[in-house]
């Protein structure tokens, strides 16, 4: 047997190797058996075996056009000055079998010599279908305009390997050849199994502690994505008997298992005990962020051993347990080479801190600005699916790097196509939910796209410097000249020009629960209630510093004030938690939450754009689209918007 790990930090090759040996050993590890298929249902299998061809293509010698079907040979002292005639010839169509005497078909220097009279019409018909002979004025060679047999095909000869996908022209080329069906992998059957007493199915009313279930649907749609076919088990409970159950009758009809979730230490994570009593545990605990709790073993109390991976609960673990595990296991069993994703060289955007002993798949936003193509990191949640939504790509932080420095070099393994990276409009700094408006409206007039990184008002500034942004949301305040952002672009970007540009006004206040049970309703009320903050550098963590400094309150009287996100929706959803009794943001993000809003300020929130970029194609769409009038209406309707001065130039600073 061997040795079992209980959340044990394996390096993720150790881990693979154990797995791969164990499916060896079960004789697990090689490609799939085949089956017969017609062709209307092969598109995308992979051929189970070597096609060849049954008969030639064309199968005899074909017209390839319209014409008379004569013989070369006939031809060869045909030019202007003597026009050979030909009485032997056949009119043919376009595909039409040759005359087997005939080997060419003239096109050009032809003409009808004399056509055939219809007696029973009495009267000379001009039919150039039959003629009783034409006039040709140049040579032909033989086999001019004529698919010869086997043009294409010929029969016994090799039309597709074993272990290729099947893409719409060759199932073409096998029907061309002379079969209506063909042999291909047998599409590996997954089950997805998720557990958990506190799940509910997805659109289910929701209460306190209830967690949507959706693990199992992302798992099913990466299975059809990679060539299996996959069944999603009801929820299972946090019961080790009922899961061992859902796993044994599992196992009697599928190829591989995902049992979600249960996969930690806690007292209602039963994964492991469910694999050591139906077969072995081979790995509990996998050196790999986000991911660590993963659990691979083997179910063996059957007639045929069957591989199982316990996979996390938190969506990003899951889905990315997913791409390094389940996708290179149904690529071995369909033949088929790991799915290699496109990648591309970047620059980090900043300095990222990695767990020592771990492999990191550090999700990012990609874009190229001017000639260097910048990686920003998103969110490192493991339960933030949104994080994979947004990202255009991994950065895999090997174990034992300590992370990666800003400005370091990295290699991002691609979710989308080059191409697209070229196309999009990298916006970095303060979040506004208008910039969320903003690429969709983008989105759907052109082929450009819009990402964002929120990293704060002063952060985008910095960004801007550095090179790594095409824009930069703004709203920070100067608090000596009541200004917003100008002062700021001059100490941080004095030797970049940048066209400042108008975007919106907004309410800023205080975002609380709704019926406001603690009655807030100025700054100084903070006093006797739990805050939520922006981070540091965020404009609306600037004009808080400078408005509660106005009224002499200092932050170490406000309970939550180091408590920071960096988003206003963020704040909002921690009110709406109870997490904060109040957070300074704007109006839209308490409507969003369905919550309360008390205006105390407003501001004006601008883009910052270098003026390389701003007279640029590439930011043309969005200079276009915040000038489009059904844009500022949508805008317009937004809870705490004022779209006067959209899109006016507010300051050259050069």
């Amino acid at each position: 047997m061997t040795k079992k790990i209980y959340l044990d930090d394996i390096p993720l090759s150790e881990a693979w190797a154990r797995f791969s040996a164990a499916m060896q050993a079960a004789d697990k590890w090689q490609p799939i058996e085949g089956e017969d298929v017609s062709l209307d249902q092969a598109l995308g299998r992979v051929t189970a075996q070597p096609i060849f061809a049954k008969i030639s293509a064309p199968h005899y010698h074909a017209s390839a056009m319209d014409g008379y079907a004569v013989r070369a040979e006939d031809t060869a002292q045909a030019s202007d000055n003597n026009p050979v005639t030909l009485t032997q010839i056949k009119y043919v169509d376009t595909g039409d079998p040759l005359p087997g005497w005939a080997n060419a078909i003239p096109i050009e220097n032809v003409q009808v010599h004399e056509n055939r009279v219809d007696a029973l019409r009495g009267d000379s018909i001009s039919d150039l279908q039959s003629p009783i002979s034409i006039e040709i004025r140049s040579a032909l060679t033989p086999w001019s305009h004529v698919r010869a047999m086997g043009e294409d095909m010929v029969a016994t000869e090799l039309v597709l390997p074993s272990n290729h996908i099947l893409r719409p022209v060759d199932l073409g080329a096998i029907a061309g050849c002379g079969h209506n069906r063909v042999r291909v992998r047998r599409q590996p059957r997954v089950a997805v199994i998720p557990t958990g007493t506190e799940l509910v199915p997805a659109g289910s009313s929701v209460n306190a502690g209830d967690i949507i279930e959706y693990n199992s649907l992302v798992l099913a749609a990466q299975v059809q994505t990679w060539g299996g076919v996959a069944t999603r088990y009801n929820i299972v409970p946090d019961n080790l008997e009922q899961i061992v159950a859902t796993v044994r009758e599992a196992a009697a009809t599928h190829d591989l298992i995902l049992l979600n979730a249960g996969s930690s230490s806690g007292s209602e994570d039963f994964s492991a005990k469910v694999v050591e009593t139906l077969g072995e545990l081979l790995v509990h605990g996998i050196a790999v962020r986000p991911g660590h709790p993963v659990i691979l073993g083997v179910i063996s109390n059957l007639q045929s051993p069957i591989p199982i991976i316990g996979v996390p609960g938190y969506p990003v673990s899951a889905a990315l347990t997913g791409e390094i595990f389940v996708e290179p296991i149904l690529s071995k069993w369909l033949g088929r080479s790991a799915n290699q994703q496109p990648t591309l060289q970047a620059t980090i955007s900043r300095k990222v801190l990695s767990p020592m002993g771990d492999d990191e798949y550090m999700r990012v936003t990609v874009g190229k600005v001017g000639s260097r193509v910048v990686a920003t990191p998103l969110s490192r949640g493991a339960g933030v699916i949104t994080s994979l939504v947004r990202a255009d790509g991994i950065v895999r932080i090997p174990r034992l790097s300590e992370g990666v420095q800003a400005g370091d070099g990295v290699t991002v393994h691609l979710y989308r196509a080059p191409a697209e990276i070229d196309r999009t409009i990298v916006a970095i700094g303060s979040h506004d939910l208008c910039l969320d408006l903003l690429s969709q409206f983008i989105a759907e007039k052109s082929a450009m796209r819009l990402a964002s990184a929120n990293v704060g008002s002063l952060g985008g500034l910095i960004a801007l410097g550095r090179g790594e942004a095409h824009v930069a949301g703004t709203h920070l305040l100067d608090p000596d000249t009541g200004e917003y952002n100008v002062s700021y672009i001059k100490r941080y970007l004095p030797d970049t020009p940048i066209v400042l540009m108008t975007f919106v006004y907004r309410d800023q206040g205080l975002i609380v629960p709704k019926g406001n049970p603690k009655k807030i309703r100025t700054l100084a009320d903070l006093e006797r209630a739990s805050f939520v903050n922006r981070q540091r550098g965020a404009g609306t963590r600037v004009l808080l510093d400078f408005e509660i400094g106005k009224i002499g309150l200092s932050p170490e009287s406000i309970r939550g004030y180091e408590r920071e996100e960096y988003t206003h929706l963020a704040v909002a959803a921690a009110v709406a938690s109870g997490v904060a009794d109040c957070g300074l943001g704007i109006h839209s993000a308490a409507s969003a939450l369905d919550l309360d809003f008390v205006p105390l300020f407003k501001e004006r929130y601008d883009l910052a754009i270098p003026k390389e970029f701003f007279e640029s194609e590439l930011m043309r769409p969005l200079l276009e689209t915040i000038n489009d009038s059904k844009f500022k209406d949508a805008v317009k309707n937004l809870a705490g918007y004022d779209i006067r001065g959209m899109g006016n130039i507010a300051a050259q600073l050069l």
